[in-house]
């Protein structure tokens, strides 16, 4: 039996996404271990090629395209929604630019989206000043004065205004007004050393997975609420459906498309290598 360590992130939307393998709902011969790290752990894991198969950034696919093939199944993408910029106060323009943003990662998609926006808005080679701080502890640091300003993700794209944030700028709204296109934020890989085998019954098993999850609605919610720190069910729910969606079942040329953009642009920028941007059917 082949074991496949399976990456993900503890949160309720990939809690969802994964309900039917960690369910017995998905069969098959291979045995799969769920690893649950934070977004930049399973990033920096990447690099070593630690994991048979694991969620990582779009950005940091560009770094592992040459040790992992990229899933058709499990993107995450904002479709006019994605990372903000939050504060306690409305900045200026002149004012974002000069204030250090508290980031979730230099390897998670919102900060290629956000140097890609401040391109953008300020011209070639303005990047914004930044500091990394766990994804979860940016809005209590930016309450306490220790940030004047920063880069969320997860659910604090739902409960900010409850907690005295003002929204500054949303990446996905921002990206989707200059692109036409959705923002491509996670996706799922599995190492090309397993095999073409391994390779095409990891992508089953995680279509599989979503399928499920999205057949089953209640149940796999159920399951990822566990993974909602402290959301309620209403805003957990309305939070897997932003990023597991038919679009995370197979994210279509569209999909690809935007991937491809995304990091063509963070090329241009000097952000990101050259990738070619192949997908396991």
């Amino acid at each position: 039996m082949l074991k496949i360590r399976l990456g993900h992130s503890p949160d309720s939307d990939d809690a969802f996404m994964f309900w039917g393998l960690a369910s017995g709902e998905v069969k098959t011969d291979y045995d799969f271990e769920h690893i649950l790290r934070d977004i930049q752990t399973l990033n920096e894991w990447a690099m070593e090629g630690k994991l048979e198969s694991t969620a990582i950034s779009v950005h940091a696919f560009a770094h592992v395209s040459d040790k992992y093939a990229l899933l058709r199944h499990g993107g995450s993408f904002g479709d006019e929604y994605g990372p903000m910029i939050v504060a306690k106060r409305a900045l200026s323009p002149e004012e974002l630019r000069e204030t250090v943003i508290a980031i979730p990662g230099k390897m998670t998609s919102a900060f290629l989206a956000l140097n890609l926006y401040f391109e953008d808005q300020f011209g070639a080679g303005v990047r914004p000043k930044t500091e990394v701080v766990p994804f979860d502890e940016i809005i209590p640091a930016i309450q306490e004065g220790k940030y004047e300003a920063g880069l969320i993700i997860h659910e604090g794209q739902l409960t900010y205004e409850r907690e005295g944030m003002t929204l500054i700028a949303d990446m996905g709204r921002w990206w989707k007004a200059k692109t036409g296109l959705p923002l491509p934020l996670g996706v799922n890989v599995v190492r090309k050393d397993l095999g073409d085998g391994a390779v095409k019954e990891v992508s089953r098993c995680m279509r599989e997975s979503i399928h499920a999850g999205l057949s089953n609605r209640g149940k796999a919610l159920d399951y990822a609420l566990q993974f909602a720190r402290g959301m309620d069910t209403p805003t957990s729910d309305e939070f897997v459906g932003m990023y597991v969606n038919e679009r995370t079942l197979d994210m279509g040329d569209e999909g690809i498309r935007a991937i491809r953009l995304f990091l063509q642009k963070g090329t241009e920028a000097g952000i990101v290598p050259p990738v070619q941007v192949d997908v396991v059917d």
